[in-house]
């Protein structure tokens, strides 16, 4: 494994990665398996203007994990929102959504935008030509535009949502969920010294392999509770990656108190329907793309990979990002097998308590 070329492995971690993961998962359950009434119960105890603030930051950007990266340490919540409050109101909101994967012509636009304070019909062109999205709504992009063209009062709005969210919801969160980040951290860092780069990252991401992987020269490694079992990815320049990796422990929940493990509940959803246990028959003889699937199914691609969007959050399948941009399925065997061990362990488990 020594002569083998494989990036450089760095790590990272802080709790503010999953301040900014939380509320995007909070914002989108269904994505991320997580019960819809109770991630709402969550957002009503923040006042309608804040959520609504938050709510709309989502469409502008998600998990800035650059961002976070660039954070000096410790990377937790109060060090995010300081950083935050020493920025211009202006300044905010580039800060969070623009990166180096932004394509130029749409960073331009958008700082074009909040300059004059205003947008039109071309700013929108621009923005479907540049995120390569001709069926981007419209309404979408004029919440985006409109924001950009108050900058500094969105910079002004989002810092008082989120410093409220850290105090209704997220401070107690973080000081729950550190020790499992700290772990994840520590066993990723033994792994890393037994496994290759590539296995590494397929352990890590439940799944997860990348065709380019090796062509890196450097990969930073950080965990986060809240994307579990799904993964983040941030192409830093210069042949560089971020990956946030899931970090919750098997047998734990992301809801606070919750008895029923996240993976077993997901799992056995997951097996609980007749055309997902038809790609798993499929997948366990060869790895098949979403077309593939499709024309031996028959059934149309959307409804193909929303099944498999459902597996994979099961972490019931690999998932290979191939060169070209293909996505190539294939059943995670071991994984299969475990739900039921799994299962047993928790049904004999003891309850008395």
């Amino acid at each position: 494994m020594e002569d083998q070329p494989r990036p450089k492995l760095d790590w990272d971690w802080g709790t503010a990665y999953d301040l900014f993961a939380s509320l995007n998962v909070l914002h989108e359950p269904n994505k991320f398996g997580l019960r819809g009434s109770w991630a709402a119960g969550v957002r009503s105890r923040l006042p309608n203007a804040e959520r609504e603030i938050l709510e709309d930051a989502q469409t502008l950007f998600h998990i800035p994990a650059q961002w976070v990266y660039g954070l000096p340490s410790p990377k937790d919540s109060a060090s995010a929102l300081r950083r935050l409050e020493h920025l211009a109101p202006e300044r905010r909101l580039p800060a969070l959504a623009i990166n180096s994967e932004t394509p130029p012509q749409v960073a331009e636009a958008l700082m074009d935008v909040m300059e004059r304070g205003a947008w039109d019909e071309r700013d929108q062109d621009v923005l479907r030509d540049g995120f390569n999205e001709k069926g981007l709504r419209g309404k979408i992009l004029a919440t985006i535009l409109d924001w950009w063209a108050r900058g500094a009062e969105f910079g002004e709005r989002y810092l008082a949502a989120l410093q409220s969210y850290q105090q209704v919801f997220f401070a107690e969160e973080e000081a729950r969920i550190r020790p499992a980040l700290q772990d994840s951290l520590e066993h990723a860092k033994a792994l890393s010294k037994e496994l290759t780069v590539p296995e590494l990252v397929e352990d890590l991401s439940q799944g997860l392999r990348f065709e380019s992987l090796m062509a890196l020269s450097e990969l930073i490694l950080a965990p986060s509770y809240w994307t579990t079992p799904l993964v983040v990815f941030s192409n830093l320049g210069d042949e560089r990656m971020l990956l946030l990796y899931g970090a919750r422990p098997v047998d734990a929940s992301l809801v606070p108190g919750e008895v029923i493990p996240d993976a077993l509940l997901l799992a056995l959803k997951a097996l609980a329907d007749p055309t997902r246990l038809r790609i798993l028959r499929y997948l366990a003889v060869k790895p098949l793309t979403p077309a593939q699937l499709s024309r031996r199914l028959r059934l149309r691609a959307p409804t193909v990979i929303h099944h498999l969007n459902t597996l994979r959050l099961a972490g019931l399948v690999y998932l290979t990002l191939e060169s070209g941009g293909e996505r190539r399925y294939a059943m995670r065997t071991e994984t299969v097998e475990s739900t039921f061990r799994n299962l047993g362990g928790f049904l004999e488990a003891d309850t008395r308590r």
